[in-house]
């Protein structure tokens, strides 16, 4: 069957898939079937062979183990005390309690790795509290929405070591490459919100009493704990002490023993942490092994190649590539959420990104960036969801709170674009050797 043709039906036979409801691993495989018995003679056997191999691999491994890391802490009293760590030191800043948002969802992507689990963690203890204080709701949802996707950029994230396993990148390298990005958000975030509480001093609450520096040094006892686990897991690796699948069993065990010291392990904290762990997993280990059948199948269509000669003969700059690739992923994730993303486009993806001499582990933090889009951006965007059952806000209500945050990930976009050292500086420099 020639390739213009066959290529446009398999994209409508992935997109009846998905619009009948199918889960997205089922809507995968079926896609790579299709292509496999209408391009080339039934290949069991291939199939097999990919999906064991996209399943054997061990840096892998260390993606249920901060899975399960992130679902103990979230039961845990982290938030409460990352608040009452962190709050006192913003007041004084313009915006004020509104960066403790920002801050917190920062500080808990830093050892969760998972968008959803950080802000709904920072969210069911700053959301109220914010709100009893007089802070602008709109304003208040917005942060969290948009902070909350921080926990897909800052290590380690579990959307990075996807990218690496399918890429066959470093996941340490990745890791650190999200460092400045990740804290260019928080300041870009931070910056938006000073402006605007200068626009709008009016919906700002009454300043809260001045808190003496030495009952601040007090208060900052409870970030801690935190930080050590920030230590114990992301250290580690910067250090070259262990394997990222060695600091996820690292964080599994700190992240038991606060639980323990803060009282909050119990039989049923610790069942439902390692279901959910088992549960989120699983999805994306399915995910996975779709996305796998899909790549082998796309191989033996010639798809990939005939579309990088296609775009290579447009003769388009890196720029223009890019410009194009933005605006795909962010019509792509209004429908999917960024781990499909991820896995169904990088078979795709990476001959013409490769062809435009791109590197792969600043195109990762690149696909992060846009992908961490999809969070806040109707009608699947995950974040929204969350923050819809907590508020009870309609999520495209939720979604215009989100969209200057929105803005704002265009914007670090365009930065890391311009200055690609943003992602390439720091594991160049820290691993040289």
């Amino acid at each position: 069957m020639d390739i213009s043709l066959f290529a446009p039906l398999l994209g409508v036979v992935l997109l009846v898939s998905l619009a009948l409801g199918l889960w997205v691993s089922v809507s995968l495989a079926a896609c790579a079937l299709f292509a496999m018995y209408f391009v080339t003679p039934p290949s069991g056997p291939v199939l097999v062979t990919t999906v064991w191999g996209a399943a054997n691999s061990w840096d892998l491994t260390a993606l249920p183990m901060f899975i399960w890391m992130g679902e103990i802490l979230f039961r845990s009293k982290l938030s409460e005390n990352m608040f009452a760590g962190l709050s006192p030191w913003m007041r004084n800043l313009p915006g004020r309690l509104f960066h403790v948002n920002i801050i917190g969802c920062g500080i808990f992507a830093a050892v969760s790795g998972s968008s959803a689990a950080t802000t709904a963690t920072i969210g069911k203890m700053s959301l109220p509290e914010l709100l009893k204080r007089g802070y602008d709701e709109r304003l208040a949802i917005g942060t969290l929405a948009g902070s909350g996707t921080l926990g897909l950029l800052i290590p380690p994230s579990i959307i990075l070591i996807v990218y690496g396993a399918a890429t066959e990148q470093s996941i340490a390298r990745l890791f650190i490459a999200g460092v400045l990005p990740g804290a260019m958000l928080c300041i870009l975030f931070m910056g938006y919100v000073m402006a605007w509480s200068f626009l709008n001093h009016e919906k700002m609450p009454e300043a809260d009493p001045a808190v003496p520096f030495v009952e601040r040094l007090v208060a900052t006892r409870g970030l801690l704990p935190i930080i050590v686990l920030i230590v114990g897991v992301i250290g580690s690796i910067y250090a070259g002490l262990a394997s990222p699948t060695e600091a996820a069993a690292v964080g599994v065990l700190l992240s038991l023993s606060l639980s323990w010291w803060y009282g909050t392990l119990t039989k049923a904290s610790f069942t439902d942490a390692l279901l959910g762990a088992t549960r989120t997993s699983c999805m994306i280990a399915f995910i996975l092994a779709g996305a796998a059948m899909l790549t082998v199948a796309m191989g033996f269509t010639g798809i990939p190649r005939e579309l990088a000669g296609w775009i290579g003969s447009m003769n388009l700059s890196p720029y223009a590539l890019l410009a194009a690739l933005t605006l795909f992923f962010i019509v792509l994730g209004c429908f999917l959420d960024g781990i499909s993303v991820v896995v169904l486009t990088t078979s795709v993806i990476l001959p013409m990104v490769e062809a435009a001499g791109l590197d792969l582990i600043w195109f990762g933090i690149y696909l992060v960036l846009v992908v961490e889009m999809s969070q806040i951006t109707p009608p699947v965007g995950f974040n929204l969801f969350v923050l819809q059952a907590m508020t009870g806000r309609n999520i495209f209500q939720i979604a215009r709170m989100a969209l200057p945050f929105f803005l704002i990930m265009i914007l670090a976009v365009v930065l890391i674009v311009a200055f690609p050292g943003l992602a390439t500086w720091l594991p160049q420099t820290m691993l040289s050797n």
